[in-house]
């Protein structure tokens, strides 16, 4: 049994289980969900019950007596008028109803499905909802259903201005207490800055906590592929306990693990290519929570102390959201840990430096798909060495093959001394039947990898390749590149030496029929970069078997 073919069908079979598992666990049936202790609707309060935990105390805040435990009273989430926001890179819309963001459009990026949209990142409609609020804790001060007053209706960043600002004033009725949220939007940026000012006009002092939370349904993006699925849930990072993803289905079965008490972290929602999180400033204490709201609707959210705020006096704080693509290099520019969202999994020692190297192609050659075919030529390059000794093995088995069918012949049904002959004509030729295995098992992490790295970064989204190719993360409107990959993984296989196994011959060639039907789903990037390394392996697989041909390999010794 040729033992190289059998590493490629184990590799084959084990992806396939793997993409079957990832795909029903992300798209299958969903459980039905917990029951909380308020039964909310599409239009329910979502102020956080994070439970028994409490956040960190500190000096100068320590819990209130309706502290962040205190279970909220159920109110609408619809409701208020709604003010706009304009900047270079989004259109944001405000409701005076807390001062909840109810919708992020993002410019620079279109719709999946329709082209002639730009993508709603946040959202409160009839099929997306997605939004981010925040509140004060306490029954003095104002929470997301409170409602507030504009400065201004219809807000855009002028012509040269850094940034552009909403400031929104409440004072609840018969308190001495005026809260001003404000929110900052920054010109080249998806930061918006979300701030509390408390001014203390009563007699004793306050000591304020503010959640801020992101509450999304649980359908993946519309226009995801389901052949290649990628997670939709919460993500979550403190630097104790690192990078966590949480499932929608876990946080309903209330069976979601995660740090909840932290001095630094961060906590946001993701989705393919796009993250809107939530990022206090470290050094501070903090509470994680995540709910599930029920009717498919999650909330997920942190709670932080505000600062004491001493009767006759003032305090102001602020903790930024980001509402917007997984742009490596600045995520982790804004946060520790951010840039994670874009998840490569166990590969990341690997897919990083060769994400590095794609964008630094891209920036000389300013074309994704170009850059893909070059990386993986330099790719191929590097282990020329390895896929040199691994054809050449293949070659001489190939050669072999005539010599191993006569001894199959000669030796019957008889395996044992079948598989004596067959060793002994190894030796003689000086072929190792194994020579071929290794150098392809050290590639393949080097490739899965580049795989992630094409699949995961936005970069690629909506990226033009060339002609009938204008979006290299979306499969092949014609099929084109899958079929020519199908027939590269034909002709690859008849450079291959055919296994003695005819059960094990027939599943080979099937193999490049069912590669073919998956990849009639996956982006063609994706496609591109098989079928260019198909090609190039093609070659030098050709090259070493004629030039051991030409040198009489296998010829009746004298």
């Amino acid at each position: 049994m040729d033992t190289t073919r059998l590493v490629l069908l184990v590799i084959f079979c084990v992806s396939l289980f793997m993409l079957g598992e990832k795909w029903y666990k992300e798209y299958g049936p969903k459980p039905a969900p917990v029951p909380t202790a308020v039964e909310p609707s599409p239009g329910t309060d979502f102020t956080p019950v994070p439970g028994a935990a409490k956040p960190a105390p500190s000096a100068s805040a320590p819990a209130p007596a309706a502290g962040p435990t205190a279970k909220p009273e159920a109110g609408p989430i619809g409701g208020g008028d709604l003010v706009s926001v304009r900047t270079d890179l989004m259109h944001a819309e405000i409701s005076t109803l807390g001062g909840d963001i109810r919708k992020v459009e993002l410019l620079a990026h279109r719709d999946t499905v329709d082209l002639d949209r730009n993508l709603l990142l946040l959202d409160f409609g009839a099929k997306h909802t997605m939004v981010a609020q925040t509140g004060l804790i306490g029954s003095s001060l104002p929470n997301h259903k409170t409602v507030f007053v504009p400065d201004q209706r219809d807000i855009r960043l002028a012509d040269g201005a850094d940034h552009a600002v909403l400031t929104l004033t409440a004072t609840e009725p018969g308190t001495d207490i005026k809260v001003i949220k404000t929110l900052t939007f920054h010109r080249g940026t998806y930061v918006i800055d979300v701030a509390y000012r408390i001014e203390n006009h009563g007699a004793a002092a306050v000591e304020p906590f503010a959640y801020y939370q992101l509450v999304r349904d649980d359908q993946a993006p519309p226009g995801e592929s389901t052949w290649v699925p990628t997670f939709t849930g919460v993500a979550l990072f403190t630097d104790k306990d690192k990078y966590h993803k949480i499932s929608f289905s876990d946080i309903a079965k209330d069976k979601a693990k995660y740090p909840k008490e932290s001095q630094d972290g961060w906590i946001g929602m993701v989705q393919h290519y796009f993250v809107t999180a939530w990022l206090p400033k470290s050094g501070g204490p903090r509470e994680f929570y995540t709910r599930s709201l029920g009717n498919g609707l999650f909330a997920a959210g942190v709670i932080v102390p505000g600062p004491r705020v001493e009767a006759g006096s003032s305090a102001e704080w602020d903790v930024p959201l980001y509402v917007g693509p997984q742009e490596q290099e600045k995520l982790a520019a804004l946060a520790p840990g951010l840039d994670l969202t874009v998840d490569y999994g166990w590969l990341t020692v690997i897919a990083a430096p060769l994400f590095w190297v794609l964008s630094a192609v891209h920036g000389v050659v300013k074309n994704w798909g170009v850059a893909i075919i070059i990386v993986t030529i330099i790719i191929k390059l590097i282990f020329f060495p390895l896929s040199a000794a691994s054809y050449k093995s293949m070659a001489k088995m190939r050669i072999m093959a005539p010599k191993l069918q006569k001894l199959k012949e000669i030796h019957g049904d008889d395996r044992q001394k079948l598989h004596q002959a067959m060793m002994e004509l190894y030796k003689t030729e000086k072929i190792n039947p194994l020579g071929g295995c290794l150098p392809i098992v050290i590639q393949i992490p080097v490739f899965i990898a580049l795989y992630w790295v094409l699949l995961g970064s936005v970069e690629m989204r909506q990226a033009p390749f060339m002609l009938w190719i204008q979006d290299l993360s979306r499969p092949d409107p014609f099929y084109v590149l899958p079929i020519l990959m199908g027939i590269s993984m034909i002709i690859q296989t008849r450079l291959n030496p055919e296994p003695p196994d005819p059960i094990q011959a027939k599943v080979m060639k099937i193999m490049p029929v069912a590669f073919s039907v998956f990849f009639f789903f996956f982006p063609a990037g994706l496609v591109l970069y098989w079928l260019v390394n198909n090609i190039l392996s093609i070659g030098q697989q050709w090259a070493i078997t004629r030039r051991l041909e030409n040198a009489g390999l296998g010829a009746p010794k004298r």
